[in-house]
Order: C-alpha cells, then sequence, then structure tokens
C-alpha cells in the first residue's frame, strides 16, 4: 500500500510526456498554418498564443516534477 506512489508516479509523468508531445505538434501546425495564411485575423492569433501557452506550461511543469523528455 505504501510502496504504490513511485509507480503512480511513473504512470503520470508518462501521460505527461505524450501531453507535452501532442501539444508540440499542435503548436507547430499552428504556427505554419499562421505563416501560410496572408489574412492574420485575431481569432488566429489567438489559437497560436492558446496552443503555445498550453505547451510551455506543460513543459515548465515537467521540469518542475524533473521528468526526462524522451
Amino acid at each position: 500500500m505504501f510502496f504504490r506512489k513511485p509507480k503512480i508516479k511513473k504512470q503520470f509523468d508518462e501521460q505527461l510526456v505524450t501531453l507535452i508531445k501532442s501539444t508540440k505538434e499542435d503548436f507547430e501546425q499552428s504556427k505554419v498554418l499562421a505563416e501560410l495564411i496572408d489574412d492574420f485575423d485575431d481569432d488566429l492569433q489567438a489559437r497560436v498564443k492558446i496552443a503555445e501557452s498550453i505547451h510551455f506550461y506543460l513543459f515548465k511543469e515537467a521540469r518542475y516534477r524533473k521528468v526526462l523528455l524522451k
């Protein structure tokens, strides 16, 4: 009962890594889309900023938890 914490931590760390990788892809796709579109509106700019902030928040959380990204 007392020895379950490392297993749970490892499971959530793996979920965090997969989430970071998927948000990185979303962020990169939104950046490329913003560069390709000539008509740059506020909605597209907001989506890029949201994707960027989510990705960097998760990255900062991984640094706080001392998770190694492979």
